[in-house]
C-alpha cells in the first residue's frame, strides 16, 4: 500500500496574494488580504460552490495571514473585512445550524500591532458609531439617536459583538507558533514568513517590489470620456463578491467637473480606464463605511491635493473612525488627507452649483442615499444613488411595533421618502438579503430610468420589468453642454504657469487644436526634438526616463514648458496611460511664445530642480506639474562637510539628499539616509531628540517641512518610509 506523503502547499493568486493549504487538516490560509482579495480566490477556483444537506454554500479559506505593513506602495495591503464576512456568513462558519458551523472560528494570524488595527476595523466596519453618545455628537438630537441605535441593535440580534468574538487571532512576533493540528509558521523577517508542517515548508514573502501594485481581478478596457454639463458616468454596479466588475458607484460630472460617489476597492484601476486622472476630481460624496464603498479611499492617499469630502456629519465620523483604526492614526488626520465639508442631512446642500440632499437609509451602519439636481430648461434634471438600502419588508419589520413613536415614525418616513422620490435617474441596490434592497419595491416607482445595481447575478425577467443594467464606462445625459467646457481649464492652467502674461497672449495657445489621443500613444522620445508640447486637460502621461526610472504627470501638466531656444531635446520617453484629453500647441509657436514674453530665464530657474524631482521617488508619482513648480520654487540648496551635524529638531525641515548621505541618530540608534530625512521631527514623539551628522561630504535640497506634509502622497510617503525605518530600526 502506497501511502501520499503529507503536504503543504503554496499556491500564487496575484500580486501580494498567496494561498497555503493543508488539506489533511482542513487548514486554508489565505496569505495577504487587500483589496478584492476574496475574488482574486474565486477567480482562481479557491473558493467554490459546495453543496451538503441540500444546502449551497462556498469553500474558502478559514484563516488569514496579514501583512506587517498596513500600506505598501500606495494600497492598503490588510482588508480582512470582506474575507472574514466571506468566512463566517457564505462559508457558513457562523450561522446557526449550518453543516460548516463546526464551532471552528475564523483565525488571523500577524504580528500584534496589525491584529489590533484590523479587529478595530472590523469592528467599526460592522457597527459603525457603537453607543448613542457617539452618534449625538455628530448633531443627531436624543430622539433620533435613540432610534438609530435600535435599528442598529436590531440588525446586530440585539447585542454589539467585539471581533475578538468571533474571529481567533494569532501573534506572531515571537519564534516558531503551532497554527492548528501540528502546522507551523515562523516569522523570518519583515512580512516574510515560513508555513512548516512535518518535513514541509513554504515561505511566503508579502512585500511588493517598488514597482508592483495590488492588482484588481477584472479588465475594464479604455474608455473615453466626454465631460458633460450634468451627467452621470456609470463606473460600478457589482458588490463585493462580483469578479467581473466593480463595487457599485458613479461619477457626477458637473460643468465639466468630476465628482465620485463613493470609492470602492480597486478605485484607481475604474479610473485609468475611465482616463480620469486622480487630481481632476473635484471631491467625492460617501454614502458609508463598508469596503465595498470605503476601501478605495487610500487613492486620494496618492493625490498631490487634499480632495473635497462630501458627506452627513453623521457619515463622516463613521468613515473616520474607521479608517483611523484601521490605519492607527488619530480622528484629526482625516482631516490632513481630505478637505472635509460637511453636508446638511435632508437639506439641499449647494456646491457650487450642485445641489446634493444626503437622506438616512437603513442599514447596519450610517449610511446616506443621496439626490443631485440641477435647474436646466425649467425644471430640476435630478440623479438619485440609493447604495446600501433595506427591502420594504426589513424596513416594515424594523418599525411594526414602533409607528405610534413620533420619533420612530418620522425615521420611518423619512426613509421611506429617501427611498421613493421620483427622479429623471435612479440607481438601486438590489443585492436582497438581510441588509440589502429588493428591485420589486421600486416596481411602481415614477422616475424616467431605474438601474439596478449591487448584485452578483444577472437580472432575472422580473427585475429587468423594473430597470437595467449599466455597463461599466456608460454616461447617461441629464443636462447637455452647449460649450467646451475644457477651455475654462485651459485658461486656468495657463494663468498658473503664466501669471503675469496678457489674456490675449494666453489666447493664442488655447486656440491651438483640442485634441483626443489613444492610450498608449507616444508623444515624444527621449533625446529627440518634440514637434509639439502638451497642455494635458484630462487623464494621465508616463515619462520614462531610463530603465527603472519613470513618473506620471496628471491633468494639469504642460508637457514641454522648459522648451526654450536652447534645449529642446526631450529628457524622457512620454507615453498617455489612457485616453487623454490636450491642448496641442507646435512647438515653434511655443518657443516665440516664450521668447517675446521674456520668460526663458524663469524656466531655467525652475527646470533643474523639477526635472531632479521628478527622477525622485518621493516626487515621482502624480504629482501636478503646477505642484512641482510651487515645490521648486520653495526648495533651496545647502552644503555639508564630513563631520558637520545639527539637532533636527532645531533645524525642523524636509532634507533631501542630492548626493552624499547622512546619519540620523536617536537614542544610540543609527541609520543612514541617501535619500531624504527630516520627517522625524513631525511624526515622531516631541521628546524624542533627533541628531544628525554627514560622513562625507553632501548636498542636500531643503523644503519647509509644512508644505511636505500638506501633499497628501508626500505626507504618506513620509509616514511609510518613518514607520519602515522605525521597524528595521527595532529589529
Amino acid at each position: 500500500m502506497i501511502i501520499a506523503p503529507k503536504k503543504i502547499e503554496k499556491i500564487k493568486v496575484a500580486t501580494g496574494i498567496y494561498w497555503v493549504q493543508v488539506p489533511e487538516v482542513r487548514l486554508y490560509i489565505l496569505c495577504g488580504c487587500p483589496a478584492d482579495s476574496v475574488k482574486h480566490l474565486k477567480k482562481r477556483g479557491l473558493i467554490a460552490k459546495v453543496e451538503k444537506d441540500d444546502l449551497e454554500f462556498e469553500t474558502g479559506p478559514n484563516a488569514i495571514l496579514l501583512s506587517d505593513a498596513l500600506l505598501q506602495n500606495g494600497g492598503f495591503s490588510n482588508l480582512a473585512e470582506f474575507p472574514i464576512l466571506q468566512m463566517l456568513y457564505s462559508q457558513g462558519m457562523h450561522i446557526p445550524k449550518h453543516p460548516n458551523n463546526t464551532g471552528l472560528k475564523p483565525l488571523m494570524m500577524g504580528i500584534d500591532e496589525q491584529l489590533a488595527a484590523q479587529l478595530a476595523y472590523i469592528h467599526r466596519g460592522n457597527y459603525g458609531l457603537i453607543t448613542k453618545d457617539e452618534i449625538m455628537a455628530t448633531g443627531m438630537s436624543d430622539e433620533m439617536a435613540e432610534e438609530i441605535m435600535r435599528f442598529k441593535l436590531k440588525f446586530a440580534f440585539g447585542k454589539i459583538t467585539t471581533p475578538d468574538q468571533l474571529v481567533d487571532q494569532l501573534s506572531l512576533n515571537k519564534g516558531k507558533v503551532e497554527i492548528r493540528n501540528g502546522v507551523y509558521v515562523e516569522r523570518k523577517g519583515f512580512n516574510k514568513y515560513e508555513f512548516s508542517y512535518q518535513d514541509n515548508s513554504v515561505n511566503v514573502n508579502l512585500n511588493l517590489k517598488p514597482t508592483e501594485e495590488y492588482e484588481a481581478p477584472y479588465y475594464l478596457g479604455y474608455h473615453n470620456i466626454k465631460r458633460e454639463y450634468f451627467a452621470v458616468l456609470h463606473t460600478g454596479e457589482g458588490n463585493a463578491w462580483d469578479v467581473n466588475r466593480p463595487c457599485m458607484a458613479s461619477v457626477v460630472m458637473f460643468q465639466g467637473k468630476i465628482y465620485l460617489i463613493d470609492a470602492g476597492p480597486d478605485l484607481m484601476t475604474s479610473l485609468n480606464a475611465l482616463g480620469i486622472s486622480i487630481n481632476e476630481i473635484e471631491g467625492i460624496f460617501n454614502t458609508h463605511a463598508h469596503d465595498d464603498h470605503f476601501a478605495g479611499l487610500t487613492a486620494f492617499l496618492k493625490s498631490d491635493h487634499r480632495i473635497k469630502y462630501f458627506a452627513s456629519p453623521l457619515v463622516r465620523a463613521s468613515v473616520a473612525k474607521k479608517l483611523s483604526a484601521l490605519m492607527s492614526i488619530s480622528e484629526e488626520s482625516f482631516n490632513h488627507y481630505f478637505d472635509v465639508q460637511d453636508l446638511a442631512l435632508d437639506e439641499w446642500n449647494n456646491i457650487n452649483g450642485l445641489e446634493v440632499k444626503p437622506m438616512l437609509s437603513l442599514h447596519p451602519i450610517e449610511t446616506n442615499v443621496f439626490y443631485f439636481r440641477t435647474f436646466w430648461d425649467n425644471t430640476y434634471r435630478t440623479y438619485a444613488h440609493l447604495a446600501d438600502i433595506s427591502s420594504l419588508k426589513k424596513l416594515d419589520s424594523m418599525f411594526d411595533d414602533r409607528l405610534s413613536n413620533d420619533a420612530s415614525y418620522q425615521l420611518y418616513q423619512k426613509i421611506k421618502d429617501a427611498y421613493f422620490a421620483r427622479t429623471n435617474l435612479k440607481k438601486v441596490d438590489i443585492g436582497g438579503g438581510h441588509v440589502h434592497g429588493e428591485a420589486h419595491d421600486f416596481i411602481d416607482d415614477m422616475s424616467d430610468k431605474i438601474v439596478l445595481a449591487h448584485t452578483d447575478q444577472p437580472l432575472t425577467d422580473t427585475q429587468k420589468e423594473v430597470g437595467s443594467v449599466a455597463p461599466f464606462g456608460s454616461v447617461d445625459l441629464l443636462t447637455p453642454t452647449n460649450q467646451n467646457v475644457l477651455t475654462k481649464f485651459a485658461y486656468d492652467y495657463l494663468k498658473f504657469y503664466f501669471p503675469n502674461t496678457p489674456d490675449y497672449e494666453l489666447a493664442i495657445l488655447v486656440n491651438c487644436p483640442f485634441i483626443t489621443i489613444n492610450a498608449g500613444t507616444t508623444l515624444f522620445r527621449k533625446g529627440k526634438q518634440p514637434d509639439h508640447i502638451y497642455l494635458l486637460l484630462t487623464g494621465f502621461v508616463e515619462l520614462i526616463f531610463e530603465m527603472g526610472i519613470r513618473n506620471s504627470l496628471s491633468a494639469g501638466s504642460l508637457i514641454g514648458y522648459y522648451i526654450d531656444d536652447r534645449e529642446i531635446a526631450a529628457k524622457a520617453t512620454c507615453i498617455t496611460s489612457c485616453y487623454v484629453q490636450a491642448v496641442q500647441i507646435p512647438t515653434t509657436l511655443y518657443k516665440d511664445f516664450v521668447r517675446r514674453n521674456n520668460m526663458v530665464q524663469k524656466l531655467d530657474e525652475v527646470e533643474s530642480l523639477v526635472h531632479y524631482l521628478e527622477r525622485t521617488w518621493l516626487f515621482g508619482d502624480n504629482i501636478s506639474l503646477p505642484v512641482y513648480i510651487k515645490t521648486a520654487q520653495l526648495m533651496s540648496k545647502q552644503s555639508y562637510k564630513k563631520g558637520d551635524q545639527f539637532d533636527l529638531r532645531q533645524n525642523e525641515a524636509l532634507y533631501i539628499v542630492k548626493n552624499g548621505k547622512a546619519m540620523v541618530d536617536s537614542e544610540s540608534k543609527t541609520y543612514v539616509c541617501e535619500d531624504f530625512f527630516g520627517a522625524e521631527a513631525f511624526f515622531a514623539p516631541t521628546d524624542q531628540d533627533y541628531k544628525v551628522y554627514f560622513p562625507e561630504d553632501s548636498d542636500v535640497y531643503v523644503l519647509p517641512l509644512g508644505h511636505a506634509i500638506d501633499i497628501p502622497i508626500i505626507y504618506w510617503k513620509l509616514t511609510e518610509t518613518f514607520n519602515k525605518r522605525q521597524q528595521d530600526i527595532d529589529e
